[in-house]
């Protein structure tokens, strides 16, 4: 960074046809890896402000690579840092992708507190177990589920940041039973990491809600651009304020609550049903692990609603989980079809794999569901 390089990390494992795609949108100058330094043909410059480039496409879709400035990072990571009064010298614990904004974050808080982070390099509870004198992490809502089933100590962790993804009421409340201090985060790649700290914008964020609850973020944490994608960058930015994919709702108590990406919402019979709050309600069923929603075509209502569990212990019935559903929200929103699974996809970041998660349905034991109400 300090001779004006960007860098641009990628997973070390990437299988070649897929390595050849990212490079070929990102158009670097070099590649470095075990095998050393290679130079690389067609290579196109970054703006002078860019210090990284991570690439990300979610689940689905072509590589983008949001490119993030300095000033940008350090404005996201000493936001951070003051939410949860972090003291200089406090140590962090890396257990996330450092390909990913979330691990890389860790590495530039680290580097504002002036101390020496621990860094995994995979997520493994018995490695964190024997971690000592670590008093900060960030994980994903899986890695915290897996810490408390290993009974790893998560009180020793003065602060416990849990982003990437919805944290079911029922895992917040086992952690905080096992006396761990969680803060949930919400944010993105191209808001340089968590913005939104147990629903309050971190200091110079500010946090809006455009047509049908759509997150719009707006301060000194937006990326400045996608790589060599600027029509993708002109419908992201906007007047200074950047459209996520995400939508939300005020809490009354004047909390940003996330609902789900835009794309994951489900119309059924011609009424909305966000997929991430179903989800959220089946998670807290006591015979249900983990639980994910998706959309599949209906010729009568359209779209009806899926719900792709692991189950805990012996599996639940499709109308044991309509009837929980209808308890707690409107009675359209309960699934229609039940598929149980022995584990849901994820990405590497520890996020649904939403593609992966589609491609069960076909082949899933997909049971139709009554009416209620």
């Amino acid at each position: 960074w300090d001779d004006g390089d960007a860098a641009a990390p990628l997973p070390a494992d990437l299988p070649e046809p897929e390595l050849a795609r990212v490079l070929a949108a990102l158009r670097p100058h070099m590649l470095v890896d075990e095998r050393g330094t290679t130079a690389l043909s067609e290579p196109e410059p970054v703006p002078a402000e860019v210090v990284l480039v991570v690439a990300t496409s979610g689940s689905t879709g072509a590589p983008k690579g949001v490119q993030l400035s300095a000033a940008t990072l350090e404005a996201s990571a000493r936001a951070g840092l003051s939410r949860i009064q972090a003291r200089p010298g406090e140590r962090w614990l890396c257990c996330l992708p450092l390909h990913h904004i979330g691990g890389l974050q860790v590495l530039v808080r680290s580097r504002l507190l002036g101390s020496a982070p621990a860094v995994h390099a995979r997520f493994d509870p018995a490695a964190v177990a024997r971690e000592s004198g670590v008093t900060l992490t960030a994980l994903v809502p899986t890695m915290l589920g897996r810490l408390l089933d290993a009974g790893v100590e998560l009180s020793a962790f003065r602060r416990i940041l849990v982003g990437g993804g919805p944290l079911p009421a029922g895992l917040l409340a086992r952690a905080e039973a096992a006396g761990a201090h969680v803060v949930q985060t919400y944010g993105t790649t191209e808001t340089a990491g968590g913005c939104v700290y147990d629903g309050l914008p971190l200091d110079g964020v500010d946090v809006s809600l455009g047509d049908g609850g759509r997150i719009r973020v707006k301060g000194p944490v937006l990326f400045s651009g996608y790589r060599r994608r600027p029509e993708l960058t002109a419908a992201a930015l906007r007047d200074g304020w950047l459209l996520t994919d995400d939508l939300g709702r005020w809490s009354p108590d004047g909390r940003l609550q996330v609902l789900g990406r835009c794309d994951d919402v489900i119309v059924t019979g011609g009424r909305k049903v966000a997929a991430a709050e179903v989800a959220g309600l089946l998670a807290e069923h006591p015979a249900v692990a983990e639980a994910a929603v998706v959309g599949r075509a209906d010729p009568d209502w359209g779209e009806r609603v899926v719900a792709v569990v692991v189950a805990a212990g012996e599996p639940p019935t499709l109308e044991q989980l309509r009837r929980f559903v209808a308890q707690h929200a409107a009675a359209f929103k309960a699934p229609r079809e039940l598929v149980v699974v022995g584990t849901l996809p994820r990405l590497a970041s520890g996020k649904l794999d939403r593609r992966a998660l589609r491609d069960l349905l076909p082949g899933g034991p997909a049971v139709p569901g009554p009416g209620i109400g």
